[in-house]
């Protein structure tokens, strides 16, 4: 991938010393608060960590017999740009060699274990200057890289890094001069499976999805040959979470006020939460939610319908008590009063904010059909309804009505539990919108090759009962199906009618609408994930809905990072995921609107590559058993790189890594 960024030409790059805590002098009091300390001034990159915290150390072993030291290779063993998996007694270790440096960190992607050595790497360096003021003597500086924008960048041989604080903030150990110019590394390894991102300087997370960042061990060269040397706790974890601040103005029971009030505790607002924790915010945060449950992985409901609410948390109840994280479960929000700064709930609680985050999600469809009151009909929005659907489909007929992405994974994962599955869709074939007429009609032969029946080019005209429960499906083509159970995924609408009375705006089909910076008309009001329309930045800047869980990530981190007047600005190139019958299908971009697909590799055997194009340009991908594909073309997107159509029809792949035209 090296081929596809053009090298840069040297810059002298300013940098902002943060002064620590002690030199600052007295801190202001929150405006409404309640005295507690400001976690940031000014424009927002000043920190306030919890006493009891410690920033980390590169690699903080206890003791000699808790880590594990090898050499693993030589030096020669591995080119620039190349990656390896090698055993350290332990557990694994990725090792990367970027720029004549050796890097060491976790194997497998945390967030569904890939083995990254199949992802991408990508690399960029640049050389810079460091413009600092006199007397930079003393304790670990802050520096913040401040004419770079939207990546962590990490110092390279010449400094020793200690740790990272978010984007475009370095620590350095401390110096007896000002550290000596040097080299700035981008370096990141791109998950094959998902599209995360890894900084291979620091292990941090880049990009998502995903929670957690990658250990980072030390590596030593001697006699030709490379050293690793790692925890073992590390080594068996294969994770790491990032150094957060600690809340130090816990509510007293149930507080009127509050710093920050996120409305929706999906991924967009989980992140929010956690970068707010990670850049040193140690005032209150509450996040409320309609759920009964902790944040969980919403997209395993229809890939897993069996999974228990414990199975799908993607945090524990320690980690939110530890961070000082309030969770509201089973509130619902009836009113935002902006004037004020405050809302109320269905139960008439008033909670006042300062900045507030609206992820409030979206709510699925229903058939408005004859007899849609009938029981066992269900849209999957809880872990209770994707089990109860199981339960009901055990050795049973069940009917999906809608051949988009959730009704076509429920009904993959339920050919093995029941005795017949139906699936009804308005279109001629599943997916026909979103992935084309070809690339539809291979998956609906994999699916009927697994014995799911379609009814398709009709819709549900009548759900029809016996003793009140569902027996048959009735289609509008006159057929009958037999039924005891129905999941609808026939689409959703934004869930923001508690804001139609507000002065936050709406667009005419119900979406927020929000700058880069996903911020509202309201100062201090963000948004973000499905309900919001923002500027895609790739595609000039069009407003668009993506409603996946990979952008609901990118767009709470950028939420928190703006009420913290970092001023950041959405990037991501969108990626998400299905899984049926063990077969994975990954897509990146934004493909509406394309006006051609042009297929590389087999339909019929299901390892094809497809790219989606718009005039002379490539505007989406999507591909089966074809990895590390759409991750490769994920990481040429995000660099900015046009590509174009003439590039894919030849089916000569050399683009990739730069030797095209």
């Amino acid at each position: 991938m090296g081929g596809c960024f053009s090298k840069p030409k040297p810059v002298e790059l300013k940098i902002e010393v943060v002064l620590p805590e002690k030199e600052r002098g007295k801190e202001e009091l929150l405006a409404g608060g309640k005295g507690s300390p400001r976690a940031y001034q000014g424009n927002g990159t000043a920190r306030h960590f919890h006493a009891d915290e410690r920033l980390p150390a590169p690699h903080p072993y206890p003791s000699a017999q808790d880590c594990v030291e090898a050499a693993v290779c030589h030096v020669k063993d591995l080119e620039n740009g190349q990656m390896r998996e090698v055993e350290l007694g332990w557990g694994k270790v990725l090792l990367v060699k970027d720029n004549g440096e050796f890097h060491a960190l976790g194997h497998k992607c945390p967030h569904y274990g890939a083995p990254l050595v199949k992802g991408e790497l990508s690399q960029d360096t640049q050389e810079v200057g460091w413009d600092l003021p006199e007397g930079c003597l003393g304790p670990p500086w802050t520096l913040k890289v401040s004419s770079i924008g939207g990546v962590s960048w990490a110092v390279g041989k010449s400094q020793q890094l200690l740790g990272h604080r978010g984007e475009g903030l370095l620590l350095v150990a401390p110096a007896q001069h000002c550290p000596p110019p040097g080299v700035l590394s981008r370096g990141r390894v791109r998950c094959p499976w998902h599209g995360a991102c890894f900084n291979i300087s620091t292990g941090d997370l880049e990009d998502f999805p995903g929670l957690d960042s990658l250990h980072k061990f030390q590596v030593k060269i001697e006699k030709e040959k490379v050293y690793v040397r790692a925890s073992k706790q590390a080594l068996q974890l294969q994770r790491r979470t990032k150094v957060m601040a600690k809340c130090i103005s816990p509510s007293a029971g149930h507080s009127s006020s509050t710093n920050v009030l996120i409305v929706g505790a999906g991924a967009a607002g989980l992140v929010c939460a956690e970068t707010l924790r990670q850049e040193g915010f140690s005032d209150r945060i509450v996040l409320c939610t309609l759920d009964r449950h902790l944040p969980y992985d919403r997209p395993k409901l229809s890939k897993s319908l069996d999974a228990q609410p414990e199975q799908l948390a993607l945090r524990p109840k320690e980690f939110f008590r530890a961070y000082g994280i309030e969770v509201l479960t089973e509130a619902q929000v009836v009113t935002v009063d902006v004037r004020n700064k405050k809302v109320v709930f269905k139960d008439g609680f008033k909670l006042e904010y300062s900045k507030l985050l609206l992820a409030p999600g979206s709510s699925p469809k229903t058939l408005s059909c004859k007899g849609k009151e009938v029981e066992n009909v269900f849209t999957i929005r809880t872990p209770e309804d994707a089990n109860r659907v199981v339960r009901l489909a055990r050795g049973r007929n069940a009917v999906v009505v809608g051949a988009g992405f959730l009704g076509m994974e429920v009904a993959a994962y339920l050919t093995e539990k029941a005795h017949s599955v139906s699936v009804v869709e308005l279109e001629e074939t599943p997916f026909r919108r979103f992935l084309g007429e070809r690339v539809g009609r291979a998956l609906m032969k994999m699916f009927e090759n697994n014995r799911v029946k379609f009814y398709m080019q009709t819709e549900v005209s009548e759900l029809r009962a016996q003793e009140g429960k569902l027996k048959e499906v009735v289609l509008k083509s006159s057929k009958v199906v037999r039924a005891d159970v129905c999941v609808v995924g026939i689409g959703a609408v934004p869930a923001t009618g508690f804001l139609r009375q507000s002065s936050i705006n709406l667009d005419s089909r119900g979406f927020i609408p929000v700058n880069k910076m996903m911020q509202t008309n309201v100062p201090g009001v963000f948004a973000a994930g499905d309900a919001v329309t923002f500027p895609l930045a790739w595609r000039n800047n069009r407003k668009v809905n993506i409603p996946h869980w990979q952008m609901a990530h990118a767009q709470g981190r950028v939420a928190a990072q703006n009420m913290l007047a970092q001023e950041a600005e959405i990037s991501t190139v969108p990626y998400l995921w299905t899984a049926m019958f063990g077969k994975s299908l990954r897509y990146a971009g934004y493909g509406e609107g394309f006006d051609d697909v042009i297929i590389q590799g087999d339909l019929e055997e299901l390892k094809f590559v497809a790219f989606y194009t718009k005039g002379d340009e490539v505007i989406a991908v999507a591909s089966m058993n074809y990895d590390p594909i759409v991750s490769k073309v994920a990481e040429v997107l995000a660099s900015g790189r046009a590509i174009r159509k003439r590039e894919v029809e030849t089916g000569d792949m050399s683009w990739l890594t730069g030797k095209g035209s």
